[in-house]
């Protein structure tokens, strides 16, 4: 499958997550993130969301939030800047049967997480290199995958990636993040080529705040 997603391992500074979804528009999925429908901009680079005079962190208040939604191989998929809104509504969006995995491309630690929701609940969830605490209505729903993937012992439990040393570290953990991503995207079926995230053009819409959403 062309793209794929461990790529996403190798991306540095880049300050957003994916919400992939599976069953509505790119159109629907923002609404469902709290974008109002009319308030798309043309469509847009990955470097120019950061035109759009975001103030990510307000003390006391929410920052604001963005996202650049567009469609491929069967999933809608929505990049997320600033203060966005996938983590609080992961659940909500998965409503009426929708399949949704978000990513949150954190390097090493605190560690990335990959979520899983369907229908409405957060199914499963977990930190990629502790994929041995896992969370949500069913924490072993891919269990089975991680340890065929030798991510996991045949024990569930026991991780079998690379340890860090000090030389080779950061080499490390983004085997072991390939490592995860790779039984995501075979398990989902999720592509997303780097073109699309990096120079294709696709439209925004504020979820959260109040963002200048003019370039």
């Amino acid at each position: 499958m062309s793209g794929g997603i461990q790529w996403l391992v190798d991306l540095e500074n880049w300050m957003s997550s994916v919400v992939f979804a599976r069953g509505i528009s790119a159109q629907e999925l923002a609404l469902r993130m709290g974008a109002d429908p009319d308030g798309a901009t043309e469509p847009i680079t990955d470097a120019q969301v950061w035109e759009l005079d975001m103030e990510i962190y307000r003390p006391g208040a929410d920052g604001d939030g963005v996202v650049r939604v567009g469609e491929y191989v069967g999933w809608s998929f929505a990049l997320e800047y600033g203060d966005s809104t996938g983590a609080d509504l992961l659940a909500e969006i998965s409503g009426n049967r929708v399949e949704v995995v978000r990513y949150v491309p954190i390097q090493e630690h605190p560690p990335a997480t990959v979520d899983n929701a369907r229908d409405g609940v957060l199914r499963c969830g977990f930190g990629l290199a502790e994929e041995n605490s896992r969370y949500g209505k069913e924490p072993d729903l891919l269990t089975a995958d991680l340890i065929a993937g030798q991510v996991l012992g045949p024990d569930g439990e026991t991780l079998l990636a690379p340890r860090h040393t000090d030389r080779h570290a950061y080499e490390d953990y983004r085997v072991t993040y390939r490592r995860t991503l790779g039984v995501v995207e075979r398990r989902f079926g999720l592509s997303l080529p780097p073109a699309r995230l990096e120079e294709g053009r696709l439209p925004a819409y504020a979820v959260r705040g109040t963002p200048n959403m003019r370039i």
